[in-house]
Formats: C-alpha cells, structure tokens, sequence
C-alpha cells in the first residue's frame, strides 16, 4: 500500500489502540508501535492518551539501525559486531537518515574504514531505506522475521540500563525536528523502560539536509491525519 493509504486506515486503529491502552493498561506500561507508518502511528496512540505520558509511547526504528548495520559490516568486509553507534534519525521510511558520520568500525571512524564517501551518501542511504520494498520484491513477502527480531532488540535495549540505541521518540525540537513529530534518534537507557535523548552528537551540513528531508515526511504525515488527534 502507499503511505497516504496507510496513513488513512492504519491510523484509524490506533486511534482506538491508544484509547484502549490508556484505559486499561498498568500505570507503568511502556508502548512500542511497529505497524506502518509506524511514527505517525505512535504519534496518533499517544494523543489519544490521558492517562499516560507521551514518553511511554515509542515506534520502532531498530530494524533500520540493524540493516545499516549489516550494510556497513559488509562494505567494510568485517564481522557485524565490530559495527558500532550507527544511529537512525528521522521516519520509518525511505527518507530515514543512518548517521554513518557518528558509526565506528573497529573502533575506527566508519568513514576511515570506508573510504568509499559516495557509496556511503547514495547506495548505503538508498539501501537501508528502501530495503524492505526490496524484500518484498524479491520474496513476494515482507520481512516479518526480521521486524520480529528488531522489536526484541528495541525492548531488552529499552529495559537495559546503559544500552544506547536508535528509538523513534517524541522530537520536542531537537535534532531540528518539529516539535510534535515522533523522530527516530540515538537515546541512552537510564532504568528499565526509561530513557533519555542523546543531544551531543554534532551533525554536518549533509546530516542537518538529510534530516530536514526527513522532517518534512514526518510534518506532512501529521498534517494528512491532524483530525486524528487529540489535544
């Protein structure tokens, strides 16, 4: 289905799962939205919600995070666990932004490792962000197995004190997003279930373009389901 397409059905249901889970669930409940579009979806739940706090509703960018992070090993021909910090900013889309600039290999700068600049700017970009399309092209099936496995990872990391990771959160302006969008960032893990954005990463001219590409998604999917929202 196309985005606007998703946008108008899938929306509509969570506007009643956000009501639903604000009604009934524990006052400690922690919520994390996979269904496509999975950030203006989380957006949409925690609108609805009265009861609990924006910042236990989060939407699912680790998939992401996990394909750049197997793009980046395969380039650089090492194993994916000598990967490291690639964060995702941005929507759960095409548009989506890897940082590569803040990634290390080995301990080393991925752009030291990869001195393939191009490759990083347009074919890993292109790549991560258009995968799932690609999978589906080639499967006739979407990659469940692997969101299934991405959702685990978002979890245990998100009830992991000290774990560092890519979450789509509330943007409340930093990074340069809107201030109501969700935005996929690097967040820090503080106590199970908590978390707390990391704001010192610095971005570059080609990081700020990127993510105001992706900004502009997010604004334009808010505004396609604004009478969706509540407050």
């Amino acid at each position: 289905m196309e985005r606007a397409d998703l946008l108008k059905d899938n929306g509509k249901i969570f506007i009643g799962q956000g009501q639903i889970i604000d009604r009934v669930a524990a006052d400690d409940a922690r919520v994390a939205v996979v269904g496509n579009p999975a950030n203006t979806n989380c957006m949409i739940a925690a609108s609805q919600a009265k009861r609990l706090t924006p910042d236990r509703f989060t939407a699912m960018v680790r998939l992401d995070q996990n394909r750049a992070q197997t793009q980046l090993a395969k380039k650089a021909g090492v194993d994916l666990t000598t990967v490291k910090d690639i964060f995702i900013y941005g929507n759960h889309s095409p548009t989506m932004f890897p940082a590569f600039a803040h990634a290390t290999i080995g301990g080393k700068k991925a752009t030291d490792v990869i001195s393939d600049h191009a490759w990083l700017k347009g074919p890993f970009l292109e790549t991560v962000g258009k995968r799932g399309a690609a999978i589906i092209a080639a499967r006739g099936a979407s990659s469940a197995a692997s969101a299934a496995n991405a959702l685990v990872d978002h979890v245990r990391d998100l009830m992991t004190p000290g774990k560092i990771h890519s979450v789509a959160v509330k943007a409340n302006g930093l990074y340069g997003f809107d201030q109501d969008v969700w935005a996929g960032m690097p967040v820090r893990t503080t106590t199970p279930g908590s978390y707390e954005v990391i704001t010192s990463y610095e971005m570059c001219d080609f990081c700020k373009e990127r993510i105001a590409i992706t900004n502009k998604e997010l604004v334009e999917e808010r505004a396609a389901v604004v009478d969706m929202l509540k407050g």
